[in-house]
């Protein structure tokens, strides 16, 4: 695999460290496809990202946002006791540890996470500003510039 240096980028722009930070994580980001994942657009402003978690309950799953990344991780606290009792004949169910990291876009908001059928569903809404929306601004003939001048 190839590897990018974006060290350049970092010492001749001002202003786009985020931008050169997130270019050098997508290079360097951990090719892991476990666990598998879905992201599903439900609509204009809503989407949903759906991770196979089977054999994780609430409570070894965490899902934290910091910086426009959202980070979801999975440990076990079994004790090392309970797992020497166990004697598998096949193991084909992966229960190891893993963290997964999401870049969130601008204006993107987790709503909140739910764990059902072995699935964490964990939904985000673009909540965009009043002042970054769209407006349309009037068009007047040229009587009404004199009124504006003299305003």
């Amino acid at each position: 695999m190839r590897e990018f240096d974006f060290s350049p980028l970092f010492r001749s722009t001002v202003g786009f460290d985020r931008m050169a930070r997130l270019l050098d994580n997508m290079a360097s980001e951990n090719t892991s496809s476990y666990p598998p994942y879905n992201i599903e657009k439900l609509d204009d402003d809503s989407y949903q990202i759906s991770m196979a978690v089977a054999g994780f309950s609430e409570a070894d799953l965490n899902v934290e946002i910091q910086d426009n990344q959202l980070k979801i991780t999975g440990r076990h606290d079994n004790g090392q006791d309970a797992e020497k009792e166990r004697v598998f004949l096949h193991r084909g169910i992966a229960e190891r540890a893993f963290e997964r990291r999401f870049s969130l876009a601008e204006f993107i908001k987790v709503e909140g996470a739910k764990l059902e059928n072995g699935l964490l569903h964990v939904k985000l809404t673009r909540i965009v500003p009043e002042a970054k929306k769209p407006r349309s601004v009037p068009i007047s003939n040229g009587d009404s510039q004199k009124a504006i001048e003299n305003k």
